[in-house]
């Protein structure tokens, strides 16, 4: 059985056995050759390895943006330049040749070494030029979050070149600029890429000189490229790598685990070695693989198994792969967590030349299989993996796009205590280290390309390069990836225009075999929401992904899952978008619905004065449903293999259902500032059935609603519970088959506390406590991490929450907070999760949003020591927090 032609009946398995031959057929080919590698786990990846440097240049940079083109250039007239850079990631198409004569460009004063930018403003990358705000930016639609994203983006650095570089080979690797980044380096341009969420490489070796160089890579935005926030500039790392001339490729180790059992593993490596000098090269090639210490990122003291050395002799000016293969005896599986344990090895491959090492490489990767089944949906290691997913879109809230490890870090650890098994990277490739953290956090990985194809859905999208750029954006973006253990299939578009018309099945048959030339050992994906069973291009998708289809969209509970099964009974089958439930964070409007799916309308769980929407969790946009009735057609239909939800945390722009009054998205599990909405604790209560919980809302502080009806709901993994008001019952409730929480919807309101006890099979599970609270009285510091390193790059996340006198949690408490910080560290922003709240994010001032606030502390590069953050409001009590960075 093909891999491109799985059976209506039986399981698909992918251990990575037709990876390494499709592989080996790619690598034949110079020009189609690189493989992706795991090549970092966290910023602690070695700077120097024998034979190889790769240096962060994030430190440094002058910048200056344009609202209006200072310049006349523009992608339209830097193309030919540009699209040179894309050559080793096309196959299928013609080559582009570089022009000859002086490029577009090369009279612009910002590219001249002469050029003073004295004036401009220094910065570190990653950056995001636009989170600062402010909001309201002229003619930035609230969908892209309303903050001045547009513009012309220029920024320059200085690299000093030392004498022992010359003659070696010298990159610049780019891990992601928004977007249509041009670079020049000593006045003459590089190259490029257009799409700004991709990885990129060029080469200086030609233009740079011993001494200063001067480096300057210009961003380019226009104003409606997105449907949700991008962010701007150079937000992902920057890194100069330098090597021999003959050394091992970029992504230039491959590694397949083609038989795996509990006792044995067979590892096929191949390794392409690149010679950028004029002369032949004769190389040995040696590997040894060891356990990765997930702690330190570094390998373990003792090798686990080694590759049979192989000699090349590389052409000058050309590629040549070798192969080798091992086996490593009792292996250490990876697997999703909980049920299985992410282990992770590390191949390190040197280069030797005349016994003396040239080049290192590591290459991380993990050995695992994969069961594709109709009816189970997903297998990992031979056991199932419901898909317990989240989508997520790629900004951290208030410090916007700018890639942070430590902020994904926070996303993820909040997901997984949830119970998240599973990510969706919509709608683009995410940052090398966020696949790094997934791998080693044990989550599987939808990982996703493209939202648009040929066909636009805003004036300036992807459409406009799609012709000439989808190949390399995909093929670059597999190489990047695809030793990641942690992704389990791809995706090759979302919700793409075309996709009930034949040219967009022949477009999805077109990217579907790219990815089978690039992997063969995993399935692809798209996310449907009108294509049909039997269409073209549902066809050509091994993994349809119905968006909102398989619980029937809005109040409908007419699922497209049986058609889609009796199509395609050997396809697995999922929800690559789920719910769209929407809710602002502690907000509880009434009367409350006593549906258990409501469509958000005008006076129906949505108040417009406030811009709240009901945190009951029962409310969502029309194409949407509440994740109750998602979990019911989930349980329904017994082969979906899970869902991805929509989203697992908020994000900034598309706020819907206020599209045109706020700024960020209602659709989180967890609100932009990294506070848990009620919803949370639904989802944890069915993705975690064995964890003792019980989550009790609304809150119980209604001066205004004393006598008055007032629902109370529990979420929780226990099968019954007591309701106990001031003390007296309001009822046993069991859980029934079809219902996902627990409800008492005729309890009066009277001021005292809300008690609930939970059983599970007969006996005490969980309990929870919430009582009313007095007037506001005192602020109350809490923080993720009380240690943080002093590397300018780590970041300690420090709520403020308003209590009463007796220490409880006032739930409407809106006082302005002012955060203050003294010692190493700043404060980069500050956030309330409030979607409506148009206060600029660099804001030491915030608004309390149902009692809380946020603070977001970042240390200073170098320095050690105590960090003391206050925060302080008018007629309370203030108070202070001591963190470390060492």
């Amino acid at each position: 059985m093909s891999a491109t032609h799985v059976s209506n009946m039986a399981p698909t398995v992918f251990n990575a056995r037709g990876l390494l031959l499709m592989g080996l057929a790619l690598l034949g080919n110079s020009q189609t050759a690189e493989a992706a590698v795991v090549r970092k786990l966290t910023n602690r990846y070695p700077t120097t390895l024998a034979g190889r440097e790769r240096l962060s240049i994030n430190a440094g940079w002058r910048f200056s943006r344009f609202e209006s083109n200072p310049d006349s250039l523009s992608y339209d007239v830097l193309k030919e330049w540009i699209l040179p850079t894309g050559n080793d990631f096309i196959v299928n198409g013609a080559k582009h040749e570089r022009p000859t004569g002086i490029a577009p460009g090369a009279n612009i004063t910002y590219v001249q070494d002469s050029f003073d930018d004295s004036e401009w403003e220094t910065v570190n990358v990653p950056h995001d030029w636009a989170i600062k705000g402010p909001f309201h930016a002229p003619n930035i639609p609230n969908s892209m979050g309303a903050l001045p994203i547009n513009g012309v983006g220029w920024y320059r650095r200085n690299l000093t070149i030392k004498a022992s570089d010359i003659g070696k080979s010298i990159f610049l690797d780019i891990d992601g600029a928004m977007s249509n980044s041009a670079v020049w380096i000593n006045g003459e341009i590089l190259g490029g890429w257009p799409y700004g969420y991709n990885s990129f490489r060029l080469d200086l070796t030609p233009y740079v000189k011993e001494g200063d160089n001067l480096l300057a890579i210009r961003i380019d935005n226009p104003l409606n490229f997105s449907r949700w926030y991008p962010g701007a500039g150079l937000y992902r790392n920057v890194w100069l790598v330098k090597v021999d001339q003959t050394h091992i490729s970029q992504h230039g180790t491959y590694i397949t685990t083609p038989v795996v059992s509990a006792e044995s593993a067979d590892v096929d490596l191949t390794v392409e070695v690149e010679n950028k000098g004029n002369s032949s090269r004769q190389v040995e090639v040696q590997t040894d693989v060891y356990v990765l210490d997930i702690e330190t990122g570094q390998p373990g003291a003792e090798v686990v198994a080694s590759f049979s050395p192989a000699t090349a002799n590389v052409l000058g000016g050309a590629k040549q792969s070798v192969n080798a293969s091992t086996t490593i005896t009792n292996p250490q599986l990876w697997g999703p967590k909980p049920d299985q344990v992410p282990n992770m090895y590390v191949a390190v491959t040197t280069l030797l030349a005349n016994g003396t090492a040239i080049d290192s490489y590591e290459t991380r990767f993990g050995i695992r299989t994969i069961t594709y089944d109709g009816n189970t949906g997903i297998s990992v290691n031979g056991k199932r993996a419901y898909i317990q997913g989240t989508n997520n879109h790629h900004d951290h809230g208030s410090i916007g796009a700018a890639f942070h490890l430590r902020a994904v870090e926070r996303q993820l650890e909040l997901l997984q205590e949830m119970g998240c098994n599973a990510l969706r990277m919509s709608h683009n490739p995410p940052a090398p280290e966020l696949l790094d953290l997934a791998d080693t956090y044990g989550f599987l990985v939808l990982d996703e390309i493209f939202d648009v194809w040929k066909q636009e859905k805003i004036e300036d999208d992807y459409h406009v390069y799609f012709d000439e750029w989808h190949e390399p954006d995909l093929r670059t973006f597999i190489r990047r990836d695809r030793n990641h253990p942690s992704i389990m299939a791809w995706s090759f578009g979302n919700e793409i225009v075309e996709q009930s018309t034949s040219s967009g099945g022949a477009t999805a048959r077109e990217l579907g075999g790219i990815i089978r030339e690039e992997d063969a050992t995993r399935q692809f994906s798209a996310g449907i929401n009108s294509a049909q069973a039997g269409s073209e291009f549902a066809t050509a998708v091994e993994i349809p992904g119905l968006n909102y289809q398989g619980e029937g969209r809005g109040t409908s509970f007419s699922s497209a899952y049986p058609s889609y099964h009796q199509a395609y009974p050997g396809k697995v089958l999922w929800s690559t978008e789920s719910s769209s439930g929407v809710s602002s964070r502690g907000t509880y409007l009434f009367p409350v619905t006593s549906a258990n799916s409501t469509t958000v309308l005008d006076g129906t769980g949505v108040d417009a004065d406030t811009l709240f929407v009901s945190a009951y969790e029962l409310y969502a946009v029309s194409w949407g449903s509440s994740p109750d009735k998602v979990f019911g057609m989930q349980d329904k239909f017994s082969y979906a293999a899970g869902e991805f939800v929509w989203t697992g945390w908020d994000y900034l722009g598309e706020p819907t259902p206020f599209d045109t009054e706020a700024r960020s998205s209602y659709f989180g599990i967890i609100d932009l500032a990294g506070f848990k909405k009620d919803r949370f604790f639904l989802y944890q209560a069915r993705w975690r059935p064995d964890f003792p919980m019980a989550h009790v809302l609304p809150h119980w502080t209604w001066p205004d609603r004393v006598g008055e009806v007032t629902p109370v709901h529990v979420f929780t993994s226990a099968d019954e519970a007591e309701l106990f008001v001031n003390g007296k019952s309001a009822g046993r409730v069991q859980r029934q088959a079809s219902n996902y929480r627990l409800r008492w919807d005729n309890v009066t309101y009277a001021p005292g506390e809300l008690h609930v006890v939970s059983y599970k099979d007969g006996a005490v599970w969980a309990e929870e406590t919430v009582k009313t609270a007095g007037a506001p009285a005192k602020l109350v510091l809490t923080a993720d991490r009380m240690a943080i390193s002093g590397d300018g790059k780590d970041l300690s996340f420090v709520t403020v929450t308003v209590v009463d006198a007796d220490g409880t949690t006032v739930p409407d408490a809106t006082d302005a907070i002012t955060f203050a910080v003294e010692g190493p560290a700043e404060i980069v922003s500050t956030d309330n999760g409030n979607p409506a709240d148009f206060t600029a994010f660099p804001s030491l001032t915030r608004d309390a949003f149902g009692g809380l606030a946020l603070a977001v502390v970042r240390s200073v590069s170098g320095a050690a020591g105590e960090i003391t953050v206050s925060a302080q409001a008018e007629g309370l009590e203030g108070t202070e927090i001591v963190l470390t960075a060492a």
